[in-house]
């Protein structure tokens, strides 16, 4: 029986003189935290200043009152004035609808937020310019948020909105100073008494007018972290395909011998087997799969069961987070098998890099930069957070997110798999085995099956 060969000793001061142990860790890490950085900074940097086409739905229920033998409509005044400011310009995408058009699209997470101009709007505007009351009623506008479709964006539209509450307040303000200043100064009828002062408290009243009443549009359970449990349980599906692709993956090429199995101090390999890259890659996937239904359960169970997060359509929660993380987790395997060692650095950067910045699920898109607008179309982190926001707040309804999610699920996860097994073949073809080994500066040779070699550290 031969002898082994002696291993070649290294001390650690060495090994830190090599060039080659320091250069590719500080290429790797420095360009990581260089990347990281600037995508994750540059899409949370000026919300406000990125803000496009942000949805708001306004309701204009206002009937108008007839006064003094004139027609008063003060609510389609107003709302043609809101729509056309040129300080919101292009920031808000208004949409004009009935009461019940707003619920629905608040129902359906379509827009953050609607302003509802009430039906009394001009009658009670018109009482403050009557005669003085004791308890004037103020006219009011209702401003209606929703978390469900996040609670940044919901944020904003309410803030929006409750600026445009304001203007347009001042603006009934000095109108009605400006009727009670005519009033005033027109010559009372013999048979008419003088018009009583002003009480001060109507005064203030005329001065600001109008009152924001701020409800919620499209309610939402105590334990759904104001509209984020959706986004943390997509990510909990995203990790759960990404980083389960890599333990699969490491974990199949310890099977076959390609890898060592390090359990303390003892290191174990078994023989080394030959298997063609497709099959390789054909096995890691039907385990992805497999256990994509294992850990959709258990992230479940977890977080409804033992959190406690408000969760309906579990079954079809269940199901649709299976899918995500198989989707996934081949997205990943699918890198790896085509770029190798490389592959874990390039599966982070796809689907969590570039995906999370650009999710909508924390920044509402409309107020992200166009670059990221254009990576929500594809990027699989936003498919997922919209299934999952759809089944959890909107009563998993297709078109609140949920038939899109499906949709790029799905082709997401045929075009992995088309991705994985054309490569695969491709350098099968070729003699790309993975069995075979590539030394510096000689010609690939194949790996020999030897024995299991037991080595303690």
């Amino acid at each position: 029986m031969p002898e082994p060969t002696p291993l070649l000793r290294v001390s650690a001061g060495g090994l830190l003189r090599r060039r080659g142990v320091w250069l590719p860790a500080a290429v790797v890490l420095g360009l990581l935290s260089l990347v990281l950085s600037m995508l994750y900074l540059g899409a949370n940097n000026d919300p406000v200043g990125s803000t496009k086409d942000l949805p708001i739905a306004l309701v204009d229920a206002d009937r108008g009152v007839e006064t003094a033998g004139r027609r008063i409509d003060l609510g389609a005044q107003i709302a043609t004035r809101i729509t056309g400011s040129a300080e919101l310009g292009d920031k808000v995408s208004w949409k004009k609808v009935d009461r019940r058009t707003a619920d629905d699209l608040l129902a359906r997470g379509k827009v953050f937020g609607a302003l509802v101009i009430p039906e009394d709007f001009s009658a009670s505007v018109s009482a403050l310019a009557g005669p003085a009351q004791r308890e004037p009623h103020p006219p009011t506008m209702t401003v209606l948020t929703n978390p469900a479709a996040g609670s940044f964006g919901s944020g904003m539209a309410a803030e929006i909105n409750r600026k445009v509450v304001a203007t347009t307040s001042a603006q009934v303000g000095r109108g009605l100073a400006q009727e009670l200043g005519r009033q005033a100064a027109r010559p009372a009828a013999p048979a008419q008494a003088a018009r009583p002062a002003v009480p001060a408290a109507a005064q203030l009243m005329i001065a600001d007018p109008v009152k924001a009443v701020v409800e919620e549009g499209h309610p939402l359970g105590a334990h759904t972290g104001l509209g984020l449990s959706a986004f943390f349980y997509a990510l909990v599906l995203v990790l759960g395909g990404m980083l389960g692709a890599n333990v699969i993956h490491s974990q199949v090429d310890t099977a076959l011998g390609y890898m060592a199995n390090d359990k303390g101090p003892f290191r174990f390999i078994k023989p080394a087997q030959h298997i063609t890259r497709v099959h390789h890659f054909a096995a890691c996937s039907v385990l992805m799969v497999v256990l994509s239904m294992l850990t959709s359960a258990l992230a479940m169970a977890g977080a409804v069961g033992v959190v406690g997060i408000d969760a309906s359509h579990l079954g079809l929660l269940w199901v649709f987070g299976s899918c995500a993380t198989a989707a996934m987790g081949v997205t990943a395997l699918a890198l790896l098998a085509v770029f190798g060692t490389p592959g874990p650095i390039v599966s982070m950067l796809v689907l969590i890099g570039l995906a999370i910045p650009s999710a909508g699920a924390t920044i509402p898109l409309q107020a992200l930069p166009d670059f990221y607008r254009f990576l929500a179309e594809f990027e699989p982190f936003r498919q997922v957070v919209d299934g999952v926001r759809s089944i959890l707040y909107f009563g998993a309804r297709t078109d609140a997110g949920l038939g899109r999610a499906w949709t790029m699920t799905a082709l997401g996860f045929a075009g992995s798999l088309a991705l994985g097994f054309a490569l695969t073949r491709l350098y099968d073809r070729r003699g790309l085995h993975r069995s075979a080994l590539r030394l510096h500066g000689a010609e690939p040779e194949p790996q020999p099956a030897a024995a299991a070699v037991v080595s303690a550290r």
